[in-house]
């Protein structure tokens, strides 16, 4: 199986600093880090560990979720699934996760609501990047439309 790489240059402290995250293994990008944009509301061009985790986590979840529902014996037309990564003070010191919201919108013929339902559980549960972030809350709400 493949390994992935990303790689991150780091200048100054960490209220100062800042840094820049390369995709290495894709060669797709470099993307700006800093920890003032990272705890800010407003992202202003650059990225975080939050975002980049969800966007594993959305990507991961698509594809185990569509693997899932044809096992079930439907056929996937469209998932859009959105993950919202949640950073803040961890009560025991320090910062944390502090959960994620996995959310899905699916066209999906030959499935009814509840077995999509029931595949969109077990996506939740059983996509690597879910059992990669077991020590996080993950809830979902998911869809059929």
């Amino acid at each position: 199986m493949a390994t992935r790489s990303a790689r991150t240059a780091w200048n100054g402290t960490l209220a100062d600093g800042g840094g820049q995250v390369e995709l290495s293994s894709s060669r797709l990008g470099t993307f700006d880090v800093s920890w003032p944009k990272r705890v800010s509301q407003d992202a202003d061009a650059s990225t975080s560990p939050e975002e980049l985790i969800a966007a594993a986590h959305s990507s991961c979840f698509a594809m185990q979720l569509s693997a899932l529902i044809g096992e079930a014996g439907g056929t996937p037309h469209s998932l859009e699934i959105t993950a919202d990564v949640s950073f803040g003070p961890d009560p025991a010191g320090g910062f944390h996760l502090s959960g994620i919201l996995l959310t899905v919108r699916a066209e999906v013929e030959g499935l009814d609501a509840a077995g999509f339902a029931a595949a969109a559980q077990s996506a939740k549960e059983t996509c690597p990047v879910s059992k990669a972030l077991t020590g996080v809350a993950i809830s979902l709400d998911a869809a059929l439309v």
